[in-house]
């Protein structure tokens, strides 16, 4: 009896097993086709946060490094600075440039000010033979009555008639005098204006090399966390080298690419369910904030040229900006780089 039994529960117990696997197999596959009626899911995400690549504006030797990796710093906050003295020494040469060049313009403009007071002094001068020119010709008309009438001598007349002459030629000197004065002005104007001109040049160039000598020193230019250090005291930097980078540890997202056959659905402000590959057992949600109106293919250096004709269709993938919900709350935990997996809820 009890061998028949046996039997009987090796013949059940496979069909048994069986319907239990399919009904889990049912179970979990009805489940996962109502997610996927309800999400849209992808593994290609990736937590981005904003950079900001600190730069050596001037080369030269580093004297001062107060930097390390990984480390926080605060906005303006003195990182590094470099021997300013060359930059000191241009600052220096330039200031006395311009101070010459200031000592110039003060001394066309002095220039001009005898210049106009010399034209004063021509065009009174000019007036006064004006004066005397006028009178002579009212004595020589007078004499030349009395001279006619017999009153006066021929001498009298000739006399009066040399002193016209004279007035003439006097007053023609005073107004070339004042022409003179004239013309010197306006060189003098020029010469002010040019005076002026390169004082401008001379300031940039100060202006210029006193910005050079602010560059000596670098400060952080936002809050955040530094990367690899690149530099150390009494290294010799170049202009341009990119010294370090510093991310911002206050402002975390997720960029998640999607495949084109996902966003019939997708919309702004469609809430997120976030999982951290670092951290699987975290739970984060967020919200569709963006959706980008190209693809990624659109954004790479070489995008590719379907009209070359070896086409091959591929699926090709949207990126989606989702912000955290309270990233402050993971501000110690989040990372920029790190993989997630997105689920948008879309009923």
């Amino acid at each position: 009896m009890a061998t028949e039994q046996k039997s009987i529960i090796r013949k059940l117990l496979p069909p048994v097993i069986g319907l239990i696997v399919l009904g889990s197999a049912g179970f979990y596959g009805f489940q996962s086709y109502r997610h996927n009626q309800t999400y849209e899911t992808t593994d290609n995400a990736q937590i981005e946060s904003k950079s900001a690549p600190v730069l050596a504006r001037v080369a030269g030797y580093i004297q001062v490094s107060n930097v390390e990796d990984y480390k926080s710093v605060n906005a303006n906050e003195r990182l590094i600075e470099i021997d300013p003295q060359e930059y000191a020494i241009a600052v220096s040469q330039a200031e006395a440039d311009y101070q010459q060049s200031l000592a110039d313009l003060e001394t066309a403009k002095a220039s001009l000010r005898n210049i106009q007071e010399n034209y004063k002094v021509a065009q009174a001068n000019a007036n006064v033979q004006l004066s005397r020119k006028t009178k002579a010709a009212t004595d020589l008309q007078r004499d030349k009555n009395l001279y006619e009438g017999g009153s006066a001598t021929k001498k009298v007349f000739e006399e009066s008639q040399s002193n016209v002459e004279i007035q003439d030629r006097q007053y023609d000197a005073t107004l070339a005098q004042v022409n003179q004065a004239k013309v010197s002005e306006g060189s003098a104007l020029a010469n002010i204006k040019k005076m002026e001109a390169i004082l401008k040049v001379k300031q940039t160039v100060l202006d210029q090399a006193k910005l050079r000598l602010s560059y000596t020193h670098i400060d952080a230019p936002v809050s955040g966390k530094t990367g690899k250090i690149n530099v150390a005291k009494g290294q010799y930097v170049q202009l341009g080298q990119n010294l370090f980078t510093i991310i911002n540890d206050s402002n975390f997202w997720i960029t998640a690419n999607f495949k084109e056959t996902q966003l019939e659905k997708m919309r702004v402000g469609q809430p997120v369910e976030i999982k951290i590959d670092a951290f699987p057992n975290l739970k984060i949600t967020g919200k569709i904030t963006t959706i980008s109106d190209a693809t990624g293919a659109k954004f790479s250096l070489l995008p590719a040229d379907n009209a070359s004709g070896n086409f091959v269709k591929l699926v090709q993938r949207i990126p989606v900006k989702i912000e955290i919900d309270n990233p402050q709350q993971y501000k110690d935990l989040l990372r920029a780089g790190l993989s997630t997996e997105v689920a948008v809820k879309v009923k």
